[in-house]
């Protein structure tokens, strides 16, 4: 695998002055969904903060600083999150996470005994580069919600041409800083256009009143010091939430470990892609998945939601070619200081979603872009019917939002969907059908 033009590699250490902002960049571009997933399932945004900050710091230990990956909260885990928390109690879901992380290593060293060689026949690059784009495209819907309605539904009453005028300012000055500034300000475009984006919201409501976005109250009821790791129970006594552990619990985070360890794949082959080496290589794909199962272990035990790999921060390389560790680990030390600092976290929540949405626009659909670009240069040709069948099937399952669900009586549920389950169709049909289909 060709590296792609760069400005720092995974080993380059950025002068100080332009190390921190690089850093706040990809803490900007992770923070929105990091948050999001504790505020859906009741869990607490500071220790989703704290457990992903020093999660990625396990990730890069264990790695051995070769891998620029960030790792926040997981989306794929929320309904198991919300199903345990409601049936036997939120410990019990800590306890299911940490036991999907487990299984995380134990299939890391399944393919660190058997060898790698077998992802090469199974991923092929018409299916490496189609489920690339299936990443991508699978996010896009989330970016044009928070672009241009009110609420996270879509539904056609919630649209707002003041969101989606904010998200255009957004996105534009976002597109200008990438093509036309040059040097240092060129890789911290994607901060220039949050910062502008906010600006600009900012200056919308000031004028009129009624589009107001921004609210500052959580600022002022926010402490300055906190321990993320604790939580407050309606008493106000603070505790530490200890995992339990049950075998539904177990049994039903580790069945949807099956497809988020498709997606960790997935997101492993884009960074490769975006950064130019090849990391199921080297450090292995053994190393990276016993690295995501760790931390996601790690921020179950303090009470917060098992980590992923977050393609936010991956298209932020991909826009600013910097793909330093050391900015990856800045970012992440960032996010542990500001999950104690609590009105600094809580003023990082203020950015509104349409902000958001108009960057997302862009990085989401660098992700994608990155998928055609594996299809182009590793030379698929889709005239061979073979091809054109695994692609088209990969994208029409991951994009439609297919999935697979059945249920083993009243307590067990098992759902397969979206970019797991195309990953996982598309090695199935990359296995079955023969390579000797006529291209005609």
């Amino acid at each position: 695998m060709e590296p792609s033009s760069r400005i720092w590699g995974p080993h380059d250490r950025p002068p100080l002055a332009q190390w921190i902002p690089l850093s706040f960049q990809h803490v900007f571009a992770m923070f929105g969904a990091t948050i999001l997933v504790p505020l859906l399932t009741g869990l607490s945004p500071s220790t989703a903060l704290f457990s992903a900050g020093s999660g990625t710091l396990i990730y890069i230990l264990i790695t051995g600083a070769k891998v620029p990956a960030f790792l926040g909260s997981s989306f794929a885990f929320i309904p198991a999150l919300i199903g345990i928390g409601q049936q036997y109690g939120v410990a019990y879901a800590m306890g299911g996470a940490v036991c999907s992380g487990l299984f995380y290593c134990l299939v890391a060293f399944i393919i660190k005994m058997c060898g790698k060689d077998w992802i090469d026949k199974a991923l092929p690059p018409v299916v490496i580069g189609s489920v690339i784009v299936v990443i991508g495209m699978n996010l896009a819907p989330t970016a044009i919600k928070e672009a241009m309605y009110i609420g996270s539904t879509g539904a056609p009453q919630d649209y707002s041409i003041v969101y989606l005028s904010i998200a255009a300012v957004t996105l534009g000055i976002a597109i200008v800083a990438t093509i036309f500034l040059k040097g240092f300000f060129n890789t911290i475009s994607i901060l220039i256009g949050l910062v502008g984006g906010y600006l600009f919201a900012l200056i919308m409501g000031f004028f009129f009143p009624a589009y107001q976005i921004i609210n500052f109250d959580i600022v002022k009821e926010a402490k300055w010091f906190g321990l993320p790791f604790l939580h407050v129970d309606a008493s106000g006594r603070y505790f530490w939430l200890a995992p339990k552990f049950n075998l539904v619990a177990a049994l039903t985070f580790i069945i949807v470990s099956l497809a988020t360890i498709c997606e960790h794949l997935g997101d492993t082959l884009t960074t490769s892609r975006v950064v130019g080496q090849d990391f199921l290589k080297d450090p292995g794909l053994h190393r990276t998945l016993t690295g995501d199962g760790l931390a996601t272990a790690w921020a179950a035990i303090w009470g917060g939601p098992p980590n992923t790999t977050y393609g936010e921060n991956i298209g932020v390389m991909a826009i600013t070619k910097v793909y330093s560790v050391w900015v990856i680990g800045g970012a992440a030390v960032i996010a542990v200081l500001l999950s104690f600092c609590q009105k600094v976290g809580a003023f990082i929540q203020t950015i509104p979603g349409p902000v958001l949405g108009g960057i997302s626009m862009l990085l989401y659909g660098l992700i994608a872009s990155s998928g055609l670009r594996t299809l182009v240069e590793e030379g698929v040709d889709y005239q061979d019917k073979r091809n054109l069948t695994i692609s088209s099937v990969i994208m029409v399952i991951g994009i439609g939002g297919g999935i697979l669900q059945f249920s083993i009586g009243k307590e067990f549920s098992f759902s397969l969907g979206g970019v797991a389950l195309a990953t996982i169709v598309g090695i199935f049909l990359n296995l079955i059908i023969p390579k000797s289909v006529d291209k005609k």
